[in-house]
């Protein structure tokens, strides 16, 4: 087999076409996200800190000279980078557990044994009859 077919075989897989969608569904939710803790999350946390806009917040290491620009530590956009993670692994968290909730109660739905079929009964109870009629 050559490499180009292998690469075809490898790439028409369910799980690499999966992979793909989840990586774009990831992207555009990971600015969904962003968008809410920096529009929604963000501005009342600083209101309620005293008007503080996080994205501010920056330690000057170096003033800026002329034409070079300032040396700063941006630790507020670090802070609103960690409450994007926080809220997304939470939301992922909350997927997973749901899925595992289903996956769950269709393994318990599978493990139970299934009662008879109407054939299986109708078949006990010719079997019952001949049992007894050969025993009189």
């Amino acid at each position: 087999m050559s490499l180009i077919q292998e690469f075809k075989a490898f790439a028409a897989r369910g799980n690499v076409i999966d992979m793909a969608v989840g990586i774009i569904i990831g992207a555009a939710f990971g600015k969904i996200v962003s968008s809410f803790v920096g529009d929604v999350i963000m501005p009342p946390i600083g209101l309620i800190l005293g008007g503080v806009d996080f994205s501010d917040l920056a330690v000057t290491l170096k003033a800026a000279e002329g034409t070079t620009p300032a040396v700063v530590i941006a630790y507020g956009k670090f802070i609103q980078t960690i409450i994007d993670f926080l809220i997304i692994s939470f939301a992922i968290f909350m997927g997973l557990k749901a899925i595992n909730t289903l996956k769950k109660k269709q393994e318990e739905e599978a493990a139970a044994p299934a009662g008879p079929t109407k054939d299986q009964e109708l078949l006990t109870e010719i079997r019952d009859l001949l049992k007894s009629q050969q025993g009189k």
